[in-house]
């Protein structure tokens, strides 16, 4: 990234005060850096169990297929799903409290004893799924705002950090120079002024 100055003291000033800026600020990227790293692991932890979890309850009940064939799917549906907010590192997440079905009203008379159960059964693994999935959702704000995080935390650490040190540098230097020659022309015009003045009182004996 070119960074724009010029050759004189309020440019190295103002590029003075950025560098700062991100100086101080780096290491509060770098640490929430960290943060989201560690909190999109253990989101992808939490998501890989209640994928295993559900997974586990399905095969328990494989035997019972035959069974299901009976269940009418329509009886349950989803309700609402109530949220909460979760701020981490300073990224807000919605958050997954309850799920609320609904339902649909059926005979007990007409249905097979276990249908009851049955419900019971698909609310838990229906849970299950939404869980696992805001967890998926999870995982994915949290590595979006890793990786921008990230980015700028590259951008401050290996270009803009060194881009200003490498421009006050510059003009540093452009001043000295300017100073130095401006003393060095100084110091040939008095030579020349005392040349000149001895020159005169020489002419006059």
């Amino acid at each position: 990234m070119a960074i724009k100055f010029q050759y004189n003291k309020t440019s190295r000033q103002e590029l003075e005060k950025q560098l700062r800026v991100r100086e101080r600020a780096l290491p509060t990227l770098q640490s929430k850096e960290t943060a989201l790293r560690m909190e999109v692991k253990k989101a992808k932890n939490e998501m890989d169990e209640l994928e295993q979890k559900l997974e586990k309850e399905i095969r328990s009940y494989e035997k019972m297929l035959g069974m299901w064939n009976e269940f009418e799917t329509d009886l349950l549906s989803v309700k609402d799903v109530h949220l909460s907010n979760m701020k981490i590192a300073g990224v807000i997440f919605p958050m997954l409290d309850s799920v609320e079905f609904e339902i649909k009203e059926f005979s007990l008379f007409n249905k097979p004893k276990w249908f009851l159960d049955g419900i019971s059964t698909v609310e838990r693994l229906a849970e299950i799924g939404i869980r696992r999935d805001f967890y998926d959702l999870k995982v994915q704000r949290l590595d979006y705002a890793r990786k921008k995080t990230t980015q700028k935390v590259n951008l401050f650490e290996k270009v803009q950090i060194p881009g200003y040190e490498d421009a006050i540098l510059k003009i540093k230097r452009y001043l000295e120079d300017e100073e130095n020659l401006s003393k060095s022309s100084q110091k040939i015009m008095r030579d020349r002024q005392e040349q000149k003045k001895k020159e005169e009182e020489e002419g006059i004996w």
